[in-house]
């Protein structure tokens, strides 16, 4: 395998439900590094982003680690103050 979408195509035709579960982390993955990177270009801390959407700063920090996946509703509330919105495609 010579890189990371070899090594998803081999892990879908040996175990498809794993190459569900890869598809689903990148994009986790996606979403959480666009909240990331809009934080950081607004000069918002963990902190400061965490008062304005009225939940934990250790809640974002184990959000933007990967810790945990938010629900929906806690997804919007962070979304909403840096002006990223959500958007459902087919």
């Amino acid at each position: 395998m010579r890189n990371w979408n070899d090594y998803k195509e081999y892990v879908k035709k040996i175990d498809p439900n794993s190459g569900r579960d890869l598809t689903d982390i990148e994009e986790q993955a996606k979403i959480i590094s666009a909240v990331i990177q809009q934080r950081n270009a607004l000069g918002l801390s963990q902190r400061d982003l965490a008062e304005i959407c009225g939940i934990p700063q250790s809640s974002v920090s184990r959000i933007e680690s990967f810790q945990t996946t938010p629900n929906l509703a806690t997804l919007l509330k962070i979304l909403r103050p840096l002006g990223l919105k959500l958007t459902i495609s087919k």
